[in-house]
C-alpha cells in the first residue's frame, strides 16, 4: 500500500512540476528531445513534430524553425527548407546561420545564383561571419578560382578567427601550391582548434607530406621550396626600418635548422620544428614577423611538451613512427595531453593570424 502511495505522490509532483514550467522552459524540453530523435534515432518527422510544438510554445525564438528548416534538409526537401529560411529573413534575431542555411538550400536545388546572392546578402549584413566567406569560398573552389577562394577563406579567417572550416580549407590550398608555408601555419591552427575529427586527421598527413615534399635533401647539401621570395621596394626606403618578406626570414631560419639532417622523418621534423622556433625568437623575427602560432609553439617548448606536441602535429604522416615513439614515450604523452587539454591556443578578436597581417 505504501509503495502505491508513494508511486502517486511521484506522479502528482512530476505532474505539478511540468505545470510549473514556463512557456518557454516546456519549448526547450521539446527541442531537446527532437534533438534527440534527430541524432540518436534519425527520426526526422518526429522531430519536426516537436520542434513545431516548441514554436508554438514560444514563437518569437528562431531556433525552434530553424532547427526545423535543418530538419528539412536533412530529408533532402530542399524546397520546404528554404520555405521556412526565407521567411526568417526578417526576424529580429536573424544570423549569419541563417543566410549559410538559406543558400545551402538554394544550392541543393541547383539554384547556384540565388545561393552566391544569398550569401553576398548575408556578408553584408554579417560582416564577422565566417560561415559565409567560407560559403562564398567553396562556390569559387567548385569553379576552380582557387586564388577567389583564398580570399574569401582568409577573410573568413580574419573576420572570424575561431571558426576552424577557412583554416581547413586554406590549408588544402596553400599546401599544393608555390606558397605552402602559409599552408603549414593555417593547417596547424586548424588542427589546434579541431582538434578530434576526420578533417584533423587528413590536416596532420598533409601537413607532414608537405614538409616531406618542401624539403630537400641530397648528400650533405639541402634546400628548400615552401614560399617564393617578392621584395616590396617601399619596405626597403627607410634604411634603418627595412621590412624584409615574411618568406625571407621564414627561409632563414627554416634553411639553418635542417642543416645537419640527412632525412625527413617524423624524429626528425620534430627537431627541425625546435630549431626553426629558437632561431625566429633568437634572430627577433617574432617582433618584426609576430605570429600567433609561433608563440604558442614557443610557450609549448618552455612547458617540455613541443616533443609530443609535433608527433601529435604529424602523426597521421608517419603513423608507425608515433605510434613506437608513443609506446616508448607514454609518461611524455600522458603529460602533453594533460598540459594540452588546459592550455589550448589563444585564438580571439585580439588574437589571430592572417596573412595579409604581414
Amino acid at each position: 500500500m505504501s509503495l502505491k502511495i508513494c508511486g502517486s505522490i511521484i506522479l502528482i509532483l512530476l505532474a505539478q512540476l511540468t505545470y510549473c514550467q514556463t512557456e518557454e522552459e516546456q519549448a526547450h524540453s521539446k527541442a531537446i528531445e527532437a534533438v534527440r530523435l534527430e541524432d540518436k534515432e534519425g527520426k526526422f518527422d518526429e522531430a519536426i513534430k516537436f520542434f513545431e510544438e516548441a514554436a508554438k510554445l514560444d514563437p518569437d525564438n528562431i531556433d525552434y524553425p530553424y532547427e526545423i528548416a535543418y530538419a528539412y534538409s536533412w530529408k533532402k526537401d530542399y524546397k520546404k527548407a528554404s520555405e521556412i529560411l526565407e521567411k526568417l529573413l526578417n526576424h529580429k534575431d536573424v544570423n549569419g546561420q541563417v543566410y549559410q542555411a538559406l543558400g545551402n538550400s538554394y544550392d541543393y536545388q541547383d539554384k547556384p545564383d540565388k545561393a552566391l546572392d544569398t550569401y553576398e546578402r548575408g556578408v553584408k549584413k554579417f560582416p564577422n561571419s565566417g560561415e559565409l566567406y567560407l560559403e562564398l569560398g567553396n562556390m569559387n573552389v567548385e569553379k576552380k578560382d582557387y586564388n577567389a577562394a583564398l580570399a574569401y577563406y582568409e577573410k573568413g579567417i580574419e573576420k572570424d578567427p575561431e571558426f576552424p572550416s577557412n583554416y581547413y580549407w586554406a590549408s588544402r590550398i596553400f599546401c599544393g601550391s608555390s606558397e605552402s608555408v602559409w599552408g603549414l601555419i593555417y593547417g596547424e591552427i586548424f588542427m589546434n582548434l579541431e582538434r578530434n575529427s576526420k578533417r584533423n586527421e587528413e590536416i596532420s598527413g598533409l601537413l607532414y607530406n608537405t614538409y616531406k615534399s618542401k624539403i630537400k635533401i641530397n648528400g650533405d647539401s639541402a634546400g628548400i621550396d615552401f614560399c617564393d621570395v617578392v621584395i616590396n621596394a617601399d619596405d626597403l626606403k627607410d634604411k634603418d626600418h627595412i621590412k624584409f618578406p615574411f618568406c625571407m626570414v621564414f627561409g632563414q631560419d627554416f634553411i639553418l635548422s635542417i642543416t645537419l639532417e640527412k632525412l625527413i622523418d617524423i624524429a626528425s621534423l620534430n627537431s627541425i620544428r625546435k630549431k626553426f622556433i629558437e632561431f625566429y625568437f633568437e634572430n627577433g623575427h617574432d617582433k618584426t614577423h609576430p605570429n600567433l602560432l609561433y608563440d604558442y609553439q614557443n610557450r609549448i617548448i618552455k612547458s617540455g611538451n613541443f616533443e609530443a606536441y609535433n608527433y601529435w602535429i604529424l602523426n597521421q604522416g608517419d603513423k608507425k613512427g608515433f605510434e613506437s615513439w608513443r609506446a616508448s614515450n607514454k609518461e611524455k604523452w600522458d603529460d602533453f595531453i594533460k598540459w594540452f587539454t588546459n592550455n589550448p591556443i589563444e585564438i580571439d578578436s585580439a588574437h589571430k593570424f592572417y596573412r595579409s597581417q604581414y
